[in-house]
């Protein structure tokens, strides 16, 4: 059965086909909303957020992009709500006082087997990656983020952040310039 097919029994009071839209869209949703906070758990809550909001404005889903998209742009909205609403942490970033809730972004990165000199090398190279995600204008880093998820196509992401798929293209290359060229600056010369 297609989206829309569920789409449109849902809309009848088919808790079960919205049941089946929510099992399809799960991860991606998840991804998106952790992509933009950067926690597990506030990600989860995020997505359930989403969810609920959706199935409250199906009836006003018209169909001109697919569902998933559209799940995917009230994700990101509620992502970014709960993200500005954040603002001392936000400030905390840029000062370089995080809390450790949001230090699961390094976590997603496996170490694999090194010595413990490659492993402690690797942890600095990923801390400072994340410490420069995070200091990269939103735009920038909001866009690097989707794309880097790896689940979102260009013209998702751009419907999410509500931007052209050239703008969208650009903000990607111009963070991962970005990133690299400050890595460099840090001492990291073998980035590419």
């Amino acid at each position: 059965m297609t989206d829309a097919e569920l789409v449109e029994r849902a809309r009848q009071g088919d808790g079960a086909a919205f049941g089946d839209l929510v099992d399809r869209h799960k991860a991606a949703v998840y991804r998106a909303a952790m992509a933009a906070l950067g926690s597990h758990a506030d990600a989860e809550d995020v997505a359930q957020e989403a969810f609920l909001t959706a199935y409250q404005r199906l009836n006003g889903f018209r169909g001109e992009a697919s569902f998933k998209t559209w799940m995917l742009t009230i994700t990101w909205h509620r992502a970014i709500n709960q993200r500005r609403s954040a603002t001392r942490w936000w400030r905390l970033v840029a000062h370089g006082r995080a809390d450790d809730r949001h230090d699961d972004l390094a976590d997603d990165y496996p170490s694999g087997d090194r010595s413990p000199e490659e492993a402690l090398a690797g942890d600095r190279l990923r801390r400072e990656i994340v410490r420069e995600i995070r200091a990269l204008p939103e735009k920038l880093r909001d866009a690097l983020l989707l794309a880097q998820a790896g689940e979102y196509g260009y013209e998702e992401i751009g419907a999410m952040l509500r931007a052209p798929v050239g703008t969208i293209k650009w903000r990607v290359s111009e963070a991962r310039r970005l990133i690299r060229k400050r890595l460099r600056e840090h001492g990291y010369c073998d980035v590419g």
